[in-house]
């Protein structure tokens, strides 16, 4: 067993001249080779030894992806200390503060871009001494400190101390905690996965289950770099076979940052690239965009291709099998005039996709497929560092998450925890060296999570006869957005219920799709009472415009400028809802016999209500939908 400083090292030893890092720089990417990675570590190590970081504390890291993000990182675990890895999605409010503070951070390694978010809640950090500017701006205020200047004073510390920095480096033990990891809580309190050296280099072992990649592979690394996927799929998993990382060139906001991927992916060429959802929508609308501006017979041509290649492919592991292989010819075809064309546009390299983050629609699988560059889909979550089961190129099938990872046992469980047959869906149940130390400072939560070594990731799915995982959603009640972070309703449910009078019931829903939706049901007797304190010379269509609007006032609290928007990111919240014609009760079944709300029996029985939601008209909350649904509860 091995931490990663061991697992890097013998890396270094033995593709030393090999390039890890790719970054743009004067125009054009530029290597640094594993040698030079390191001893750009060591230097950073150094130095943070030199301020004093000991063994065990805290660092965090909020940049976006780029070769400090990876050497920082490593510079922490050389120390012996822990990284918090922050998305560059936070925003500089009680989301970002809670983990700051939760985990008792001491200094913070930050990008230029993101600065501005830690000054201004530098005054609520207790725990914050240091501030490390991975740019070398101009302005550096108090508790700042230039990463340059960090480096310099390690290279001097490094000359004297060479073998404490190594005797430091040699103590971390596989099973210290080398990232807390935050969920996306429902309130300001998330929960910080702690995950061991050994969980992540299990994972990237657990990676390699039936797939190779080559030491000249590459991959442009577009998702953040805190993104568990990320963060193992690639950054750690490409450095386990001596292959290279590409970040893509910042821009000023996200905006430019997507812009520049586009060039980037033609420069570096990748062989690999990591998808979730959202990105891959946005492929596909792009390829689409691209050739109907071709006109109508270049679009009636690859319709047809398109049709012609699904067909071919089938599930993937039938792939031209059978009668099919008649057909072999036109095949070759359609891929040589057509889908070549357009495998260009991602570099020319490019072997597949690696999909991730959540549940990748069957449309999407088939239509990455049918060009030649399939997305193979796999499952995890970040607890278990956070592959569970992966599709490969010799190991595939369409429509599921793939073969279980080897060296992990996994289990369907039903609400009992009663294991279930093939075939039958229940709870995803894992045990295996990946799985996460637990919750930092929250036992309860750890738990409630692993029994017996058993992680219950609250996911619904079966496994088929040959051992194929198929994830089905939420066994519990977490909400998947589009790009793949879960986060449980209940809390947001709840709050809006308790500050929004006018609301009796009240449901969450995101499946992957653009945005989260709510599912309204008023209270009848408050709805009333408000009706009757308006105008009596109102008309009731007048009365049914002024309750909405008052539904609306209520529920924007948890919106920027509302007294309430720092309990919830406003990534969570509705940005669509409506009025249901009535409520959950036990004899429609939408309530059970404790009353609490069956979620998925709620989704299935108000389908049509959440299909709408993600119509352009659903968006308009004063529609004469929810005019007339709301009439309902009027006058009861």
């Amino acid at each position: 067993m091995v931490s990663i400083i061991d697992y890097f090292e013998e890396r270094v030893n033995k593709f030393g001249d090999n390039p890890l890092l790719w970054e743009k720089s004067e125009g054009r990417f530029q290597p640094t080779t594993y040698k030079e990675t390191r001893s750009q570590v060591m230097d950073l190590a150094a130095g943070l030894i030199d301020l004093g970081i000991k063994k065990g504390d805290r660092l965090a890291l909020l940049s976006e992806g780029r070769n400090k993000w990876l050497i920082s990182e490593l510079a922490i675990l050389y120390c012996g200390a822990i990284n918090v890895p922050l998305s560059a999605k936070l925003e500089a409010d009680q989301d970002l503060i809670f983990r700051l503070e939760h985990s008792e951070s001491r200094m913070i390694f930050v990008s230029r871009n993101q600065l501005p978010k830690i000054r201004e809640i530098l005054h609520e950090l207790t725990f914050l001494e240091k501030i490390i500017v991975l740019d070398d701006i101009e302005d550096v205020r108090e508790k700042e400190l230039r990463y340059s200047e960090l480096v310099e004073s390690g290279k001097k510390y490094l000359e004297n101390h060479r073998k404490e920095v190594e005797e430091i480096k040699n103590s971390v033990h596989f099973n210290d905690i080398a990232n807390i990891s935050y969920t996306s809580g429902t309130t300001a309190q998330p929960k910080g996965i702690m995950l061991s050296h050994r969980n992540y280099t299990a994972n990237v072992e657990q990676a390699f289950s039936f797939i190779d990649i080559p030491a000249h592979f590459r991959t442009l690394v577009v998702l953040p770099w805190d993104h568990a996927f990320a963060h193992t799929a690639a950054l750690y998993a490409f450095m386990y076979k001596g292959a290279s990382i590409a970040s893509v060139e910042t821009g000023r906001n996200q905006i430019e940052t997507l812009k520049n991927f586009s060039n980037n992916i033609m420069e570096i060429q990748p062989h690999v690239l990591m998808s979730v959802p959202a990105m891959a929508k946005n492929f596909r609308k792009n390829i689409e965009k691209g050739i109907a501006a071709k006109g109508k017979g270049v679009s009636a041509l690859f319709n047809f291709a398109m049709k012609f290649a699904i067909w071919y492919n089938g599930k993937g592991n039938d792939k031209g099998k059978g009668l099919k292989k008649l057909t072999a010819p036109l095949y070759k075809l359609f891929d040589k005039i057509l889908f070549q064309t357009i495998r260009v546009r991602f570099g020319g390299n490019l072997q597949f996709f690696i999909g991730g983050g959540a549940l990748l629609d069957i449309d999407l699988q088939r239509f990455f497929y049918a060009l030649g560059t399939p997305m193979f889909q796999g499952y995890g979550l970040s607890e278990a560092a956070p592959i569970i089961s992966a599709n490969t190129p010799n190991h595939h099938k369409l429509g599921s998450s793939g073969p279980i990872v080897q060296n992990l046992e996994v289990k369907i469980c039903d609400s009992e925890e009663n294991k279930l047959p093939a075939g039958t869906s229940g709870e995803i149940v894992v045990k295996g060296e990946n799985v996460m130390l637990g919750y930092w400072k929250n036992q309860e939560a750890t738990n409630e999570t692993i029994k017996e070594g058993w992680l219950f990731t609250g996911d619904l799915g079966y496994l088929d006869n040959e051992g194929y995982l198929y994830v089905l959603g939420r066994f519990k009640s977490l909400l998947i957005g589009s790009d793949g972070e879960k986060y449980s309703p209940e809390g947001i449910e709840e709050a809006i219920i308790d500050h929004c009078p006018l609301i009796d019931q009240f449901v969450l829903h995101n499946n992957q799709n653009p945005y989260t939706i709510g599912l309204i049901v008023p209270n009848t007797e408050k709805v009333n009472q408000f009706a009757k304190e308006l105008d009596n010379d109102m008309s009731q269509e007048e009365k049914n415009r002024e309750i909405l609007q008052e539904i609306q006032k209520q529920m924007a609290e948890f919106k920027k400028g509302g007294k309430l928007e720092e309990l919830f990111p406003a990534r969570w919240l509705p940005a669509a809802s409506i009025i249901l014609p009535e409520p959950f009760t036990e004899s429609n079944k939408l309530l059970n016999s404790t009353m609490k709300v069956v979620r998925r029996k709620v989704e299935e029985y108000f389908s049509d209500e959440i299909d709408y939601l993600y119509t352009a008209e659903g968006k308009e909350f004063l529609s004469d939908r929810n005019k007339n649904n709301l009439a309902r509860f009027i006058g009861k």
